[in-house]
């Protein structure tokens, strides 16, 4: 069995031959990866895979990456190899109005119609220039061998459509437009479904990524931060639109990454389409357990508390246990619920993937 059949084959809830996907849910992040190399990892290995600012650094370098992020990825996947995870490519689809240059973190970028017009004007002429047939080709094209032979899996991100909004104009900002500017969202979330549409379905011909994930983060600790209905007019409805093409031209599962307490619209998200979600934070009240109890078919990413990782083998074990019902069910890949925090030691992070490895052995035993 090849490395993106094992992965297929877990996340669609079948019964294993060995084990199932041995598989990390993040991109390291640069403070554990500091730490680990004072522990003995190889320095090359660990600042080859730092976080998503990596693809951010990359794109400042070459232009070809300034939305069409893929080589980035092939450091992280050299990390994860190195620590005994299966292969799996990450590759990121950045919007044409998210890299610009000058801008500040956190920091709106637009604060009305007008300036989203000047915005949406640039970015057109971005499309025409960084988003060809062949800049995609040449960006994504080198992937296919090794994944047409099933070296590794392919994970795709794109914005979602409470991030985008979020990010452009500001949180609170963005919270109060649902209420004072509901148009201007509407055509944020129009003009991204075009372009997703139009150029994301050329990278998914390509590609054909077997795991699609719409970064949202709209839940708090304290749950979601739009309601039922808000979600289904605002953001289900273009996820309405864009998942079933997503599928149509050979994308695998689709998932949503969205930190925080989401229990409340989980069956907004899956009659939009969504199959799975990922992290699935447990400090912010997210019980994989209880929730695949209320939604059998529902498929995971993630879920293993991060902090018992910290905490040493006792917990680690005890962590397993936990979640062993769900990794029995199928359609699940365990994983740390965010990024590995620099609390944890390179021996203890290695505790828990030996510990992954033996217990993915049950992978779907219960179907």
């Amino acid at each position: 069995m090849t490395n993106r059949e094992r992965e297929c084959r877990t996340l669609s809830f079948e019964q294993m031959q060995g084990r199932g996907a041995v598989e990390e849910t993040f991109y390291p992040w640069v403070l554990t990866t500091e730490r680990f190399i004072q522990e003995g990892m190889p320095g090359e290995i660990a600042r080859g895979a730092v976080d998503i600012t990596n693809d951010r650094k990359k794109g400042q370098e070459n232009p070809a990456e300034k939305y069409l992020a893929v080589s980035w990825g092939e450091g992280v996947m050299e990390y994860e190899h190195y620590l005994g995870f299966d292969p799996v490519r990450r590759v990121h689809f950045v919007l044409p109005f998210r890299r610009l240059e000058g801008q500040e973190e956190g920091k709106p970028i637009i604060r009305d119609q007008e300036e989203w017009e000047g915005l949406k004007a640039f970015a057109r002429e971005e499309l025409k220039i960084y988003f060809t047939d062949e800049a995609i080709q040449n960006a994504y094209g080198p992937l296919q061998e090794g994944h047409d032979r099933g070296d590794y899996s392919i994970r795709l991100n794109i914005e979602g459509f409470f991030w985008v909004p979020r990010e452009l104009l500001g949180i609170e900002e963005h919270l109060y437009a649902f209420y004072d500017e509901p148009e201007l969202l509407h055509d944020i979330c129009a003009f991204m479904l075009e372009i997703y549409q139009d150029r994301l379905i050329r990278v998914i011909d390509v590609i054909k990524p077997d795991v699609v994930y719409i970064m949202e983060d709209l839940s708090g600790k304290n749950g979601p931060m739009i309601s039922p209905a808000a979600f289904d007019e605002f953001v289900g409805k273009y996820y309405r639109q864009l998942i079933p093409l997503l599928k149509d031209h050979g994308a695998g599962h689709i998932f949503v990454d969205t930190d925080g307490d989401f229990n409340q619209i989980i069956p907004n998200f899956m009659a939009a389409g969504v199959e799975g979600f990922l992290p699935m934070d447990v400090n912010a009240g997210m019980d994989i357990v209880k929730v695949r109890q209320e939604f059998p078919d529902l498929k995971f990413i993630g879920g293993f508390n991060k902090l018992c990782i910290a905490q040493g083998r006792e917990a680690i074990d005890q962590e397993f246990s936990r979640i062993l019902p769900v990794i029995r069910g199928g359609g699940y890949i365990p994983g740390a619920d965010h990024q590995v925090a620099p609390s944890t030691s390179l021996e203890n992070y290695r505790y828990y993937i030996q510990k992954l490895g033996e217990v993915m052995e049950q992978a779907g035993a219960d179907l």
